[in-house]
């Protein structure tokens, strides 16, 4: 399959953290993810305030949405996402405490066209897109409503999740 003649895809990346400066960290992500190769940056949400998922005991977390248009397959899209992460201080580790645990900045692929796919290391749309009000908020904040591949429509996933103490902020 060549990568270089790839049509260009909607793709739209989760940003959240919460260790240091949460907001100067996603305000710089956001303006790294205008450099994404092959990739034109179509905009972002505003940060909210969100209380932490999975693992409840830690501090609150901001979180965010953007939109680009990618020529990237979706692999090389999450590698490049990985690498920013890399670069903002980020460690992956393995075990769920480390994977919903306090971060500097968690970058993930919420949706990639209408794509569906599952592979060890990527699976789209995000897997747990649909049941997190703190990812569906912002992306509904871009996009007036979107299918979810195998789930249905955003708005309508959003209206069955809890959405307390999710709080937009002034400050992007």
């Amino acid at each position: 399959m060549s990568t270089r003649n790839s049509p260009p895809v909607l793709a739209f990346i989760g940003l959240g953290g919460n260790l240091g400066d949460p907001v100067a960290t996603l305000r710089s992500a956001v303006h790294r993810l205008m450099t994404v190769p092959r990739s034109r940056f179509l905009g972002a949400s505003r940060f909210y305030r969100t209380p932490a998922w999975g693992e409840r005991d830690q501090a609150d977390f901001v979180n965010a949405v953007v939109a680009i248009e990618t020529a990237l397959p979706p692999k090389p899209l999450l590698d490049e996402l990985l690498g920013i992460e890399r670069e903002f201080g980020r460690q992956r580790g393995s075990d769920t405490q480390m994977r919903w645990g306090p971060r500097t900045l968690d970058l993930d692929i919420l949706l990639y066209g209408p794509l569906s796919l599952a592979t060890p290391g990527l699976t789209l749309p995000h897997p747990h897109l649909h049941e997190r009000a703190f990812a569906l908020v912002p992306l509904l904040e871009l996009v007036d409503d979107i299918d979810i591949p195998g789930q249905g429509s955003a708005r309508a996933a959003l209206a069955r999740v809890d959405r307390s103490g999710i709080q937009a902020l002034s400050d992007r």
